[in-house]
């Protein structure tokens, strides 16, 4: 969907579907090294020893994969997905080779009482891997902006 969408277009229960994005044992060492540079995310035999039990993306690397494919067209905001504030949880490690989308769904749309202009759109995203499994759910609060009549 290219079309930018406005808080007045968005509903409870609405739904959206981003595209996927691979994530390879490199991606994962990388982002690792630079942002979560712990046993677990950077060594394949240490990993192994720990709650893991094998290599597993950081929870940010997750997140920000996450980020990306919501910008990119899971979620069409217009302005931007501006955050407020959410609840993030990880039930089950990303892995090397795992196929990651989004699944996002409106859980309400409240316009703003002393800013007529925006208001604020909670949803809640599941980022999902090939099989299906849970990885991510990020329930977020998010200031979108109203059409100008």
């Amino acid at each position: 969907m290219s079309q930018k969408l406005f808080l007045d277009d968005f509903e409870v229960g609405q739904r959206f579907v981003s595209d996927s994005h691979l994530i390879d044992e490199a991606q994962i060492k990388a982002f690792a090294a630079q942002f979560d540079p712990q046993p677990f995310h950077l060594d394949d035999e240490a990993a192994k020893s720990t709650l893991f039990r094998g290599l597993a993306a950081s929870g940010w690397h997750t997140a920000a994969i996450t980020m990306r494919l919501m910008v990119q067209g899971g979620m069409p905001v217009e302005g931007g997905l501006i955050g407020a504030g959410g609840d993030i949880s990880w039930p089950k490690p990303t892995r090397p080779g795992d196929v990651l989308h989004v699944e996002s769904e409106v859980v309400s749309v409240t316009p703003s009482r002393s800013k007529p202009q925006q208001g604020m759109m909670t949803v809640r995203n599941e980022t999902l891997n090939q099989h299906g499994d849970v990885v991510q759910v990020l329930l977020v609060k998010m200031v979108v902006p109203r059409r100008v009549s």
